[in-house]
């Protein structure tokens, strides 16, 4: 009986060992994806004030588009070597993407009011928000719905590559339409991916880098949704 006794106060002991892994990775995914927002939002604001920064960065195409081509760099290195680089690293390199993408966001604050772009945040907020936890509570399995939505934004990027061609306001309004549709999608499916992964987390340097992985997942769905909101309706200046 005492041994019976044991067996279970063990098996408690480890359930919620598990349990705290478990917190502990979902806390440090979406903590690094408010990190990473707020250190764009921030990149972006100081930037848009500096009139130096701002003819540096959109005076001159090449600079630019070096800065484009860096972050999207940035972002495919990460991710093909996420197995075999340091969390030092990694962070290093999400926080300096943040930082990068800040730059080329601050264009907004160029393009549209402080009050439209506060308003579509919050209105971004909500949506992510509510498709994120409908990620983590829902029983449905969600795997096949994420391999239609990346097919579905293949589409997306190819059919922005024509419009920068044609330059068409409607194509512009349709595909944005659709972002917001395929971005709060993907949004729900990464939220029950990770929340999966984060029933096999142990705190090792492994789960970690995982977390950063999340996280430029969950940025990278709310800054879409962001800027396809604000495309549809925000008010220009």
């Amino acid at each position: 009986m005492e041994q019976f006794d044991s067996q279970k106060q063990y098996d408690s002991i480890g359930c919620q060992a598990a349990a705290d892994e478990k917190q502990k990775f979902l806390a440090r995914t979406y903590g690094w994806m408010a990190l990473a927002l707020a250190i764009s939002a921030a990149s972006a604001f100081f930037t848009s004030q500096s009139i130096t920064l701002l003819r540096l960065i959109f005076g001159n195409p090449f600079n630019f588009w070096i800065i484009a081509i860096g972050e999207l760099a940035l972002v495919w290195w990460l991710s093909a070597s996420i197995q075999k680089i340091s969390v030092t690293a990694a962070t290093v390199a999400f926080i300096a993407y943040s930082l990068l993408n800040g730059l080329t966001l601050s264009a907004i604050f160029i393009a549209y009011t402080r009050t439209t772009i506060a308003y579509t945040f919050l209105a971004s907020a909500g949506m992510f928000g509510a498709m994120a936890l409908y990620g983590m509570k829902t029983k449905q399995n969600l795997t096949s719905a994420g391999r239609y939505l990346i097919m579905a934004l293949w589409g997306i990027i190819f059919a922005s590559l024509l419009n920068f061609l044609f330059k068409s306001s409607q194509l512009d309004w349709i595909i944005s339409l659709v972002t917001v549709a395929v971005f709060i999608g993907l949004t729900a499916y990464d939220s029950q991916k990770i929340l999966a992964a984060a029933g096999y987390a142990d705190g090792s340097d492994t789960f970690k880098k995982a977390s950063i992985i999340g996280a430029l997942e969950l940025y990278l769905d709310f800054i879409n949704i962001f800027l396809a909101l604000l495309r549809l309706f925000g008010r220009r200046r």
